[in-house]
């Protein structure tokens, strides 16, 4: 997908095992990898998008392991919001901290996850995360059923139409509570990008 060359403001990523990151021409994991027969995924194999506090990395596609999950990997900068209240149709996810701390509100419950920790987001609760820490917050998230990793793919394409994020929010049965951002960024100490 070379359309990215027309928007050279986004922050299209590409790991290269140092901790830094170069820009990529393409979102597509396809042609790196076929996971029938690969069992390793190297660092210098992931793309990613940072949307600014949140980044993504794909690392195993649904259709990679026949649409029963998928994997991202999540780094988040301190103190950032990764997502306003939202709430999955059709997706859990399961949360595994690398390092850092992870903040998040499921339901009403406010939770704290340190390295080494996992943490349930149940389909159909409403829910969010943040990096709650000092330093960067790193997770490996795991979507089951698979599908939903694309999502991140289709709003870094289209990133700042907020028509388009909204659509591909209705695509994939996903809402979004934009009113509890302030909210979340004031109780928490917190901060999120503009779209």
């Amino acid at each position: 997908m070379e359309a990215f060359s027309l928007f050279p403001e986004m922050g299209l990523l590409n790991d290269n095992h140092n901790g830094f990151y170069r820009r990529v021409s393409s979102l597509s994991i396809r042609e790196r990898r076929d996971m029938k027969e690969r069992k390793v995924i190297t660092a210098k194999e992931t793309t990613g998008f940072d949307f600014g506090g949140l980044a993504v990395q794909w690392k195993i596609e649904g259709g990679d392991t026949g649409n029963r999950f998928a994997v991202v990997h999540h780094p988040m900068q301190p103190h950032a919001l990764a997502a306003p209240l939202h709430y999955h149709h059709n997706e859990d996810e399961i949360s595994y901290v690398l390092q850092g701390r992870l903040g998040a509100l499921l339901g009403d419950d406010v939770i704290f996850a340190e390295a080494g920790a996992w943490v349930f987001k149940p389909r159909r609760q409403w829910h969010t995360f943040w990096n709650a820490g000092e330093t960067t917050c790193e997770i490996i998230e795991i979507i089951s059923p698979a599908g939903f990793e694309n999502y991140f793919r289709e709003v870094a394409a289209s990133w700042g139409d907020v028509q388009k994020f909204a659509e591909i929010n209705r695509k994939y049965s996903l809402e979004m509570d934009f009113e509890s951002i302030p909210g979340l960024c004031d109780r928490f100490g917190l901060t999120f990008p503009q779209l």
